[in-house]
Formats: structure tokens, sequence, C-alpha cells
């Protein structure tokens, strides 16, 4: 547990020129944000029936499936969702499915998957093929994992194990790793829940797990191919501090093509990485693109 001051003494340290508006981005309330699940849904369907509710939204610049609703309008109850024709999610978090590089061909894999947001989005990508893995180690939570994309008609083959104990004969094409972490690029700072569940101690421990999840991800992914290393923390004990330990001669960042403003985006000290800054239409959100090359 933190107070609300700790907390932002840590961020003033991670952030010395960036942490008011980054306290700012953690104070705004999150605009309501979603993506057609283009293997049930369609664009155009989604647009007549906001047009037709006088439901004011914008489609986001980062992709073009996914709208911003400007109104507070609860579309959690529309049979929009019901249906799984769109998927409530942060643009923070379809980014990472976004800048994998995909083929319908690849063998991928989810590592930590649930509740199902990236999976579905990948498979979205991919013409929905059968060739994804989706691997959720709480058993719970797989079964929510199950559920959503049951009804996003998603077809995944889902494996409740530890991603770090994988057997080392699977070989990958691409890798998702959106890993387990302090959560504090989601913090609301009005929500005294938030900071309760947030410690330096769980920090620590994150990237203790993110680290050896990692290293796995690196071992069997495919030489000559990428992987994706993604959190919702912008701590860099839990972003920059955990790629570096696996960066050598045979392992390399590469560039993330992404249209996104630069007011967006928090320094790193590795230029090819992206650091997503919070506000009212983002999370704060860690993005990393891996490349193996041998």
């Amino acid at each position: 547990m933190i107070s609300k001051d700790e907390f932002i003494e840590l961020l003033k340290n991670e952030y010395p020129n960036d942490f008011e508006s980054i306290i700012n981005g953690l104070n705004q309330k999150k605009k309501t944000t979603f993506r057609i699940n283009n293997i049930l849904g369609t664009k155009d369907e989604v647009i007549s029936f906001l047009e037709s509710n006088n439901i004011n939204y914008e489609i986001s610049n980062i992709y073009d499936n996914c709208f911003i609703l400007n109104d507070d309008f609860n579309i959690f109850d529309t049979y929009l969702v019901k249906e799984g024709k769109i998927y409530i999610q942060s643009i923070s978090s379809q980014i990472p499915p976004l800048v994998m590089d995909l083929d319908e061909s690849y063998d991928i894999l989810d590592m930590c998957a649930a509740p199902g947001g990236k999976t579905s989005l990948i498979a979205d990508l991919t013409n929905n093929s059968k060739s994804i893995m989706a691997v959720e180690s709480n058993k719970i939570r797989a079964e929510k994992l199950k559920y959503n994309l049951n009804l996003l008609n998603v077809k995944a083959n889902v494996l409740v194990n530890d991603s770090s104990k994988l057997d080392s004969f699977f070989r990958f094409d691409t890798i998702l790793l959106d890993s387990p972490c302090s959560g504090a690029g989601t913090i609301n700072l009005c929500n005294e829940k938030d900071l309760n569940s947030f410690s330096k101690l769980l920090v620590k421990n994150s990237s203790i797990i993110q680290k050896k999840l990692l290293k796995k991800a690196i071992e069997i992914l495919k030489p000559g191919h990428t992987m994706i290393y993604s959190t919702c923390s912008i701590l860099k004990e839990e972003n920059e501090e955990v790629i570096k330990t696996v960066l050598n001669d045979k392992v390399i960042l590469e560039k993330i093509n992404l249209n996104i403003d630069s007011n967006n985006l928090l320094p790193s000290k590795y230029k090819e990485v992206l650091t997503i800054k919070p506000s009212d239409t983002f999370e704060g959100f860690f993005i990393a693109k891996i490349k193996k090359i041998k």
C-alpha cells in the first residue's frame, strides 16, 4: 500500500519534467472506447447505431475500427456488446496487437491472454485463423478468457498454464507478452482503492515475473521474428529495466511505427519503445517490439 503523496513522489522521480501532466491524466475520467469485432460486426452497423441514437463519437486515428464516445452513454448494455459485435477496450490496450508482425500462416502465442481483448484483436487482424495459442495461468481468469473468445467467435487454443514454464520445444512466429504488472499507468488518483492495491513491493515482484516471462518468450520465438512486450505500467523498473535483461547481439529492439502524437508519449532511454502518457483517452502503457536475430 502506498499513499497518494508517495505515489506522486515516485512519478516525480521517474519523470521530473512530465509528472504534472501524468498526474493530470491519471485524475481525468476516461472516455469509453471500443473496437469493432469484424468477425461478427461491421463498421456500418456500428455507425448506424450510434447516429440513430444521437451519440457523439469519433474514430481513433490509431485504428480505424476503434471508436471513442464523447457522450456519457452506457454502451455496455447494448446488443452490440451482448452479441460480440464490439468489444469495450482501451485504445492503449489495442496497440500491442496492432503493432505486431502478423500473418494468417503464423503460429502466434499470447502468453498472458485473459480476459481476451488482445487475443481477439489478433484473431480479427489475422482473419480468425486457428493458429493462436492463448495461455492463462489463473483458472478463474482462464474461464473468463474462454467466455469472451466464445462470445466474439474467436478461434484460438486456450491453455491453462504458467507461460514461463512452457516446454522449450515450442516455437512461435510471433509472441505477445502483455505481462502482469503493477498497473501504475491505470491508477485513478481519485479512487483510494486503486492506491490500496499498489505498492513498491508489487512493482518489485512484478519485475521478477516479467523478466522470467520475457526470457521464456525470447527462448521460444523463432529466429528472425519479432515479439511485443507490453505492460499497463509507466514505471521503468517494469519496462526499460526488464527489456534490458534480454538485449544483446542476438536480441534487439525494433522501431514501432504508429500514428500517435508525440504529446501522448513519455520519454525513454530507448528511442524504439512507446511509453504512453495517461489521459482522458489513453491509459498509461509501455510497448516494446523485440526482434530475435538468431
